[in-house]
C-alpha cells in the first residue's frame, strides 16, 4: 500500500496517539492523579498563603511593640544617680554597682545597676527609673519594634514552609501505603497463576 492510499497519509495522528496526547496515560493510576492535582493545590496555597502569613504575622508584632514602645517612654524617663563606691576593673565591661538619687518627690532612692568598670565613687551616672522612681531598663526602641517585627515574619514564613512539607510528605506517605498494599493484594492473585508455569 502506497504511503498515499495510506489511513494516515492526511496527517491525522493514530488513534492511540491521540488517545496519549489528550494526557489519558493507561499506566497513571488514580492515586496519581489526585497526588498530582494535590501537590498543585499545596503550592498554591503555598505560594499565595506563605506571604500573606508572613506580613499579617510580621506587622501585627511590629504594631503590639509599637504600642509597647509609646507605653514605656510614656512611664519611663531618665534621672541623674551618683555612684556609692568605685567601681573596680574585673572583666573591662560592666560591672553590677550602688548608685544613689532622687525621685520626683524629692525622696532619696538607692538601687543597682550596670555601670562602667572604672568608674569612681560620686560621678554621675544617668539611670532609667519608672513611675514609681525605681530603677527600671531603658523602654523599647523603634528598633527593637521593627526587629520584632521581621523576626515574627520569618518564623511566620518558617512556619507555612514547614506546614507545606510536612503535609506533603505525609500525604506522599499514605499514598505510598496504599498503593504498596494494593500492589500486594494484586500479587497475592498472580503469584499463584504465575508460579505455576514453572511446575510443568
Amino acid at each position: 500500500m502506497s504511503a498515499r492510499n495510506s489511513p494516515h497519509a492526511s496527517g491525522s495522528p493514530p488513534p492511540h496517539q491521540e488517545h496519549v496526547s489528550r494526557g489519558a496515560n493507561p499506566l497513571r493510576r488514580t492515586s496519581d492523579r489526585f497526588e498530582s492535582w494535590f501537590r498543585a493545590l499545596l503550592m498554591l496555597v503555598l505560594v499565595l498563603g506563605l506571604p500573606v502569613a508572613a506580613i499579617s504575622a510580621g506587622r501585627t508584632a511590629y504594631e503590639s511593640s509599637m504600642r509597647t514602645v509609646e507605653t514605656q517612654s510614656a512611664q519611663r524617663h531618665q534621672v541623674t544617680a551618683r555612684l556609692m563606691s568605685t567601681v573596680k576593673e574585673i572583666t573591662g565591661g560592666r560591672e553590677q554597682a550602688q548608685v544613689r538619687w532622687t525621685d520626683d518627690q524629692g525622696r532619696a532612692r538607692t538601687g543597682t545597676t550596670l555601670v562602667k568598670a572604672g568608674t569612681a565613687k560620686g560621678a554621675a551616672v544617668r539611670v532609667w527609673v519608672d513611675r514609681d522612681g525605681g530603677l527600671t531598663g531603658p523602654p523599647m526602641s523603634g528598633l527593637n519594634a521593627t526587629t520584632t517585627g521581621w523576626f515574627m515574619g520569618g518564623m511566620a514564613a518558617l512556619g507555612v514552609g514547614a506546614g507545606f512539607y510536612v503535609v506533603r510528605a505525609g500525604m506522599g506517605r499514605v499514598l505510598d501505603r496504599r498503593r504498596y498494599a494494593r500492589w500486594a493484594a494484586e500479587w497475592e492473585r498472580v503469584e499463584p497463576v504465575w508460579s505455576a508455569r514453572f511446575r510443568r
